[in-house]
C-alpha cells in the first residue's frame, strides 16, 4: 500500500494543475490580491501554492518558505517572519492598484510538505521569486529564483532591495515600519531627565571643569598613558603578560617590537613616579620653611628619582640588550 500516498498526491497535484488553467491568470490575480489586501503576505498549502505559481501567468510571485513550529527549532524563521510580513503589508499597502503585479505568500512546512520535498529543501527560510511568464515584464526562463539566507538574517528592507532588483521597470512601495511610540517615550523621558539633571548639577559641575589641577591631572594621566604604550597594545592586541623559558611568567617582552599589557603599566607608573618626583622637587621641597624637613624631602625624593630611574634602565637592557648604560642598584 506504500504507491497509496504517492498515487494520491499526484491525483491532488493534476487536480490542481487542471483547476489553475481552468482559471484565467487575471481571476488567479486578483483572488490571491485580496487576500494580501486583507492578511499582507498570503497563507498557502500545498494545493494552493501550485494554484498562485501555476504557468501562464502575468503576475509575480513572492513566496517564502518557512518552518515556524518549535519541533523544528528554526530561530531564524521565527525572526525573520514578522520581517517578512512587515515587507509584505508595506508593499501591498503602498501598492493598492496592484501596478506592480506581485503577490507576497508564506508556505510553512506543516501545510506544504509536498512542495518542501518537490524542492528537496533540507533548511529554511528559504525564498522563491516567481517572474511572470506571459505579459510585458515576462522572464526568459520560466524557473523561479531562489534565495538563501546565507549570510544570516535579513531585515525587510534587505529583502525589499533584493525583490525590486529582480522587478525592474514597476512601482516598488518602501518598507514603512510602524512607530515604535514606547522608544519615542522612553528616549523623551530620558533626554528630558538628562537636561533637568545638568540643568541642576551645573553649578556644581562648572568649578570642577574649570579647576586647573583637574586639567592638569587628567593631562599628565593621557600622556602617561600614551607615552607608555597603550595604543600599541589595542592596535596590535598583545597579551597581558608573557611565559618564559622556564614556564614562569614575565612581564617585559624582548625588542622594541614587542610588548605585553602589564609592561605597559609598569612603565606609565614608573614615568608617573619619576615626573611627580622631579615637581615634588621643583615645587614642593623649595617651600619647605624648615630646613631639616627640606634636606630630609631633598634627599627622600632625590633617592627615589635615582631608585626609579634605575630601574628603566633596567628595563630599557630587557628591550635592547646591547644597551651599555647602567644604575645601581638594578645594574
Amino acid at each position: 500500500m506504500r504507491w497509496l500516498p504517492a498515487f494520491v498526491s499526484a491525483l491532488v497535484a493534476s487536480t490542481t494543475g487542471v483547476l489553475a488553467v481552468k482559471k484565467s491568470t487575471e481571476e488567479r490575480f486578483a483572488s490571491f490580491h485580496t487576500k494580501a489586501l486583507a492578511s499582507s503576505a498570503v497563507k498557502l498549502s500545498d494545493a494552493s501554492f501550485r494554484e498562485l505559481t501555476a504557468a501562464p501567468r502575468d503576475y509575480s510571485v513572492a513566496v517564502l518558505l518557512n518552518a515556524l513550529d518549535s519541533r523544528y527549532g528554526c530561530q531564524m524563521c521565527r525572526e525573520f517572519q514578522p520581517e517578512w510580513d512587515l515587507l509584505a503589508k508595506s508593499w501591498t499597502k503602498g501598492d493598492k492598484k496592484a501596478e506592480s503585479r506581485l503577490i507576497f505568500a508564506t508556505l510553512d512546512f506543516s501545510d506544504g510538505r509536498d512542495v518542501f520535498m518537490s524542492f528537496g529543501l533540507q533548511t529554511a527560510p528559504v525564498v522563491f521569486y516567481y517572474p511572470p511568464t506571459t505579459g510585458p515584464h515576462a522572464a526568459k526562463s520560466r524557473d523561479p529564483i531562489r534565495y538563501d539566507f546565507v549570510n544570516g538574517f535579513q531585515s525587510a528592507e534587505q529583502m525589499h532591495a533584493w525583490i525590486a532588483r529582480n522587478t525592474p521597470n514597476r512601482p516598488s512601495p518602501p518598507v514603512q515600519r510602524p512607530i515604535n511610540y514606547l522608544k519615542w517615550i522612553v528616549t523623551t523621558t530620558i533626554l528630558l531627565g538628562g537636561g533637568t539633571s545638568a540643568f541642576v548639577a551645573w553649578p556644581y559641575v562648572l568649578p570642577v571643569l574649570q579647576n586647573r589641577n583637574v586639567w592638569a591631572a587628567v593631562s599628565l594621566i593621557s600622556i602617561l598613558v600614551f607615552t607608555s604604550g597603550q595604543m600599541f597594545n589595542h592596535i596590535r592586541k598583545v597579551p597581558y603578560v608573557g611565559v618564559d623559558q622556564r614556564g614562569g611568567l614575565t612581564y617585559f617582552a624582548a625588542g622594541f617590537q614587542n610588548q605585553f599589557g602589564m609592561e605597559t603599566q609598569f612603565v606609565a607608573a614608573m614615568y608617573g613616579v619619576l615626573a611627580f618626583s622631579a615637581m615634588c622637587l621643583a615645587i614642593k621641597v623649595p617651600r619647605i620653611a624648615d630646613p631639616k624637613v627640606q634636606n630630609v624631602a631633598v634627599f627622600a625624593w632625590a633617592g627615589i628619582l635615582f631608585f626609579m630611574y634605575s630601574f628603566l634602565l633596567s628595563i630599557f637592557r630587557v628591550k635592547n640588550a646591547g644597551y651599555p648604560f647602567a644604575l645601581p642598584p638594578f645594574m
